[in-house]
């Protein structure tokens, strides 16, 4: 449990940095430790958000509504998720 709040903290330390990628490896490393912890995922799910990885954000978001079907962080974000989807899609379409 040690490792896994070390890890976690280390992704939050490169969230504040605007280390998006570091820190989802770092959530992706605490996942492997812990499946049922949803921050974790919703945490991840932020960082897919700001690297434009709309896809990958909605099913961490939809991962955390399986567990926890009020989380409220989920829900947002997977809106997110798929408003960023919605525009993708939009701006495919005009190629």
């Amino acid at each position: 449990m040690e490792k896994f709040k070390r890890l976690k903290n280390e992704g939050n330390d490169f969230v504040k940095m605007g280390e998006y990628e570091e820190a989802a490896n770092k959530y992706s490393e605490c996942m492997k430790l812990n499946t049922e912890e949803c921050t974790v995922y919703t945490n991840r799910a932020l960082c897919y958000l700001k690297m434009y990885k709309y896809e990958e954000a909605k099913q961490d978001c939809d991962h955390v509504l399986q567990i926890e079907d009020s989380n409220i962080k989920a829900f947002y974000r997977r809106a997110l998720a798929y408003k960023g989807l919605q525009v993708r899609k939009k701006n495919m379409a005009g190629i």
